[in-house]
């Protein structure tokens, strides 16, 4: 280039590149100072043989890339995103996916300790960017750019940019160059302008080239696969400063696992209006949900929370200014309503007057046991509780937020989870729109089909994570953003249980076969089952008796529009199916006691006894009787029935019914009825086999306690009948001989009992008080001390949300045929914190072996009816093809049950909450932001780290490939969009592809988390085969083979939904199209052990 013709533009294309100009330029003893943004390895590699000939680089950096900036962690992971350019920005994508980064920085370090110095800008300085060769020989080649310049790939032309702006080189212009390097001098030596930064850089680059534990790569994965849910994990940020929050009671009160969960929960509230809490058993989500109320009435926020009946107490203890409150300091101002409530209209419920009750004006409703509301009934003329909470509480008045609580949310309905879900979008189903989820209701309705196709599985095959392959990614994303559910074993896992106190341990539960009767009058139970099995149960199904040409009128009356309107409910179907309810009510209840037993029948004979009479009564006046055909006034058809009808609810006029028929068949009923009686009177208490088996291990509990001096038991039973009758036959010898205390819950106030002085009976939580007093924080408050409970005899009135781990000894006297209830009871003493080290779980259980009680069972119900264990407690009447499947499945479940104490999501082919979201993968991730969140943004992306198969039995040598795809943010396929992880095994082949994220999150996890320190002997093999990362070609390979199946997977995933609801995939599918668009992030190399195996 001549003086004549100094200048020279340069447009980045093609050879006309500054790469180009500095690889043709450089001669030795050339010396090149620039002034940059940023700088990558890529750049500085490109020009590795020109380095060598240069007498010095001098790099002046006018943005900072080493301080951290004092915000919260997303702002931190953005502003470290922009700043962390070494390894490669947007435009190195290509080369960064080559995975030769390490190698590369191996060189690149090397080179700067040689002859590369870096120095930064400080304070207010600034200065434009511009890159100096000086020539320093004669005829060697000098020039000046100063333009919109960085040093790094696209900046220099080695990749593309859209940058299209050309750049001007000033060619062997010596005063130009002596000027611009004068420049460049009294900037560079400034120490008031410009500061060394050469240490930072070179560690820096050296961590990128250093091998990295498989621990870290997980954890630097992690950041980035969630790094748009880090405001989720941001405590200082979440919670308003200002508040007084954490100097509450109730906060302090918190476990750390509580603490994690509300800034969670208020995190959700803020940002989606609502959240859902679904923490297992015995976890205190109570105490976490009035932290949450706290919050929100410190920034004086009216808030209501929702209960059923019996957990009311529960809730309202905290708002009264009573001794026993030890979070009265606190000031509770909440309103507390029963479910019920939202089905009046006056009335009071408590001190609330339902009529003058403004229901619009709350900014947060608390919904205790939320699953209640998991139906989304429609009736004719009136409002359902659901439709009342949703139109005239949600919707009306202020902007409500709402925090739903349920250890179980989810039965065998995906829409059970959606009615709740449509409280906090208020009915929205694209409120997720935003996130990756177009709309919520299809992608439920896919979650259902999945879970269908899945519930017809043999038990052997009908896994969790099979339902994990199986079901849609974006039920994955629903769940994660509204819900925040941990289990014990995740409890444990994450926290300290120093801090905790840890769970009690559980001891093998005991599984007692009492018989019925000592003195062996009682029948066989098969020929007990079969006399039940043989009721036809007239009573209970009259419209099956209404005579033909009257029965429209009937079910004019009677029969239901159910799903709005868009189908019917016949009265007569109701009834049939009420008669199987009946013939299994009978059946627990025998199972349960013969007194209890014997008690209904001798209900069922009163009332079969007054249907005849009446019967018998109408047959004398049959000219007299009325038909419902000879009325078309409705008040005249009142009067006829308060005259005249059969049924309470439902009544029938007497002269409408084939009295024949029924008074014969009521009669057939009647004869069985009295033989069962008349066997059940036989047993009296002393001869009671199973009571005296209770009493035995009462007593072999007292002597030989489990934990020191502890001698409180708790007995569940199904019916209030028996638990009358276990209080009425134990409570007043275990007193006079063992001085112990008794009392009894039923549910209902006036029923309730104990023989200990002073105590309100017809106050639950004052007899709970005293049969758990530390539990309850009783003496803490009453300096008194009087003496306790130490057997408490209860139905399923106190199964939820109690906090009764005083106790150590719980025995559930009959099987509740909903394994859900025996695993909640349970959870009244198997508790965080418990004072017990070991607890005890004893289960009676029918004389008979499970497979024969349970066919026997099937025989006499008229269908059968099973639970999906995740669920809320309520039946499912599944289809008559799938009976055999769910019987085995029941069997599977009540066996495990036999063998050990489980939790819900640990009981065989179940699916639980807990395992539909992405929290234990967050929570790693906060363990670590807390301990290295500087480490982790200064860690570049296409990093690597090597593992070893043999910590996973599942594991096969290969690479788990962590991708980001440019412009991908629907969930359809991707639970994890615009990440995609793919695991190849080493032969090329996939071993799982992109939608199955969580399960190779999963291996992701097992086969790192743990592993702080390299692991030598696969290390050294694999820098062995790569020459120390140098020959990167098969694992490039691997990485183009997971480009090419994600390609097809997403043509095959948007062909396929041209057939399904809910629109297409097909634009995402055709719009992948280049390797450019995937950008890797990190991969693990999985190698075989050194063994050889795997």
């Amino acid at each position: 280039m001549s003086e004549s013709n100094p200048v020279k533009v340069i447009t980045n294309q093609g050879d006309n590149t500054v790469l180009h100009l500095l690889q043709t330029s450089i001669a030795s003893g050339s010396s090149l100072d620039i002034v940059t943004p940023a700088f990558s390895i890529f750049a500085l590699n490109a020009l590795m043989d020109q380095l060598r000939n240069l007498s010095r680089v001098r790099i002046i950096l006018i943005e900072d890339i080493f301080e951290q900036p004092v915000s919260d962690y997303l702002r931190r992971y953005e502003i470290a995103q922009k700043r962390n350019q070494i390894a490669g920005n947007n435009y190195e994508i290509r080369l960064r996916n080559q995975m030769m980064n390490a190698s590369i920085a191996k060189d690149i370090s090397k080179m700067i300790k040689r002859k590369i110095e870096f120095k930064k800008i400080k304070g207010q300085t600034t200065m434009a960017p511009m890159l100096i060769l000086n020539g320093n020989t004669e005829g060697a080649s000098s020039f000046v750019i100063q333009s919109t310049f960085s040093f790094t790939g696209d900046g220099i032309g080695l990749t593309e940019s859209s940058n299209l702006t050309p750049m001007t080189a000033l060619m062997n212009l010596s005063e130009v160059n002596a000027s611009m390097t004068d420049s460049f001098n009294a900037a560079w030596n400034d120490k008031s302008k410009t500061v060394s930064v050469d240490q930072s850089v070179i560690d820096r680059i050296q961590k990128m080239a250093q091998e990295k534990s498989p621990e870290w790569l997980y954890f630097v994965s992690l950041y980035h696969l969630f790094n748009d849910r880090l405001d989720e994990l941001d405590e200082d940020n979440i919670i308003r400063k200002g508040t007084g929050f954490k100097e509450t009671k109730v906060w302090n009160a918190l476990y750390p696992f509580q603490r994690d969960g509300v800034v969670g929960l208020i995190e959700k509230l803020e940002k989606y209006n609502g959240a859902l809490l679904a923490d297992s058993v015995g976890l205190g989500k109570t105490f976490s949900a009035l932290a949450v109320i706290k919050y929100y009435e410190l920034r004086n926020d009216r808030v209501l929370v929702l209960a059923p009946k019996r957990l009311r107490e529960n809730w309202v203890t905290w708002t009264q200014n009573t001794k026993t409150n030890f979070l009265a300091a606190d000031r509770f101002g909440f309103d507390v309503l029963n479910h019920t409530d939202l089905s009046r209209t006056s009335g009071y419920s408590g001190d609330i007057n339902l009529s003058t009750l403004n229901w619009a004006n709350y900014d947060l409703v608390v919904i205790d046991e939320s699953h209640n509301f998991r139906n989304n009934n429609h009736y004719d003329g009136r409002q359902s509780r659901y439709e009342r909470l949703m139109e005239d509480i949600i919707k009306q008045g202020t902007k409500t937020k709402v925090l739903m609580l349920s250890a179980t949310p989810v039965n065998n309905r995906m829409n059970d989870i959606k009615n709740q879900i449509s409280f906090i979008t208020e009915g929205d189903e694209h409120a997720l729109r935003k996130y990756g989820v177009a709309n919520i209701d299809e992608e439920l309705r896919r979650a259902q089909t999945r879970f269908n196709e899945w519930s017809l599985l043999q038990p052997s095959k009908r896994t969790t994570q099979r339902f994990l392959d199986m079901v849609n990614p974006g039920y994955f994303e629903i769940l994660d953003r509204f819900t925040i559910a941990r289990s014990r074993k995740h409890i444990e896992k994450f926290y300290d249980s120093a801090a905790l106190g840890s769970f009690p341990i559980r001891l093998r539960p005991k599984t007692i076969k009492s018989q019925i009767d000592l003195s062996g009058q009682f029948p066989p139970l098969n020929d007990t089952y079969e006399s039940i099995g043989r009721l036809r149960l007239a009573l209970f199904q009259p419209m099956a008796y209404v005579m033909p040409n009257k029965k429209a009128k009937y079910a004019a009356l009677y029969d239901t529009k159910t799903g709005r309107g868009n189908a019917t409910f016949r009265q007569e179907d109701r009834e049939q199916a009420l008669t199987g309810l009946i013939r299994t009510n009978l059946l627990k209840r025998l199972e349960s006691s013969v007194n209890s037993f014997g008690l209904t029948l001798q209900r069922m004979l009163d009332s079969v006894d007054d249907a005849i009479r009446k019967i018998d009564e109408a047959n004398q006046n049959v000219d007299e009787l009325a038909s419902i055909t000879a009325f078309e006034d409705d008040d005249d058809i009142a009067d006829a029935f308060d005259a005249e009808a059969v049924g309470k609810k439902v009544k029938i006029l007497i002269g409408d019914i084939d009295r024949i028929r029924w008074r014969q068949d009521l009669e057939d009923d009647r004869n069985i009825l009295r033989n069962l009686a008349n066997d059940a009177t036989t047993v009296k208490p002393e001869n009671d086999a199973k009571l005296a088996d209770l009493y035995g291990l009462m007593e072999e509990k007292w002597q030989h306690p489990l934990n020191a001096n502890n001698k409180k038991i708790i007995i569940f039973t199904a019916f209030a009948d028996t638990a009358a009758y276990l209080y009425d036959n134990l409570a007043g010898t275990i007193k006079t001989k063992y001085g112990l205390n008794t009392a009894l819950i039923t549910g209902g106030q006036s029923k309730n009992k104990t023989n200990m002085a002073g105590v309100k009976v017809t106050d639950m939580n004052d007899i709970l008080l005293n049969f758990a007093p530390l539990a309850k924080q009783r003496d803490a408050n009453d300096r008194r001390a009087p003496e306790e409970i130490d057997v408490l005899i209860a139905t399923d009135a106190i199964s939820e949300g109690q906090n009764l781990q005083d106790a150590d000894y719980l025995v559930n006297y009959d099987i509740h045929w909903n394994p859900v209830r025996i695993i909640q009871r349970f959870g009244r003493i198997d508790r965080i914190g418990s004072k017990n080290s070991q607890i005890q779980l004893v289960n009676f259980w029918p004389d008979v072996d499970l497979d024969v009680y349970l066919d026997l069972e099937d025989r006499v119900r008229s269908r059968m009816t099973l639970l999906d264990v995740s669920a809320t407690g309520d039946d499912n009447v599944l289809q008559t093809e799938r009976e055999h499947t769910d019987l085995d499945y029941r069997r599977e479940q009540l066996q495990q049950l036999q063998n050990e104490v489980v939790d819900l999501e640990d009981m065989n082919g179940s699916i639980s909450i807990t395992d539909l979201t992405f929290n234990e993968f967050k929570q790693d991730l906060t363990g670590a932001l807390k301990e290295h969140e500087a480490e982790l943004n200064r860690a570049p992306k296409g990093m690597y780290a090597v593992t070893s198969a043999s910590l996973l039995n599942e594991a096969v040598p290969g690479a788990i490939l962590v991708l980001r795809q440019s412009g991908e943010t629907q969930r359809q396929d991707n639970s994890l969009a615009p990440f995609l992880l793919v695991y190849m095994s080493t032969d090329g082949e996939v071993k799982l592809n992109y939608m199955y994220a969580k399960q190779i999150l999963d291996y992701f996890k097992r086969l790192c988390l743990g592993q702080t320190s390299i692991l030598e002997d696969v290390v050294t093999r694999f820098n062995a085969e790569t020459n120390g990362g140098r020959d990167m070609s098969h694992y490039s390979e691997l990485l183009n083979e997971a480009i090419q199946s994600i390609k097809g997977k997403k043509i095959e995933v948007g062909i396929n939904s041209l057939f399904t609801p809910g629109g297409t995939a097909m634009d995402a599918a055709e719009a992948v199209a280049q390797e450019s668009d995937f950008e890797l992030i990190s991969f693990l190399i999985v190698k075989e052990a050194i063994d050889g195996n795997k």
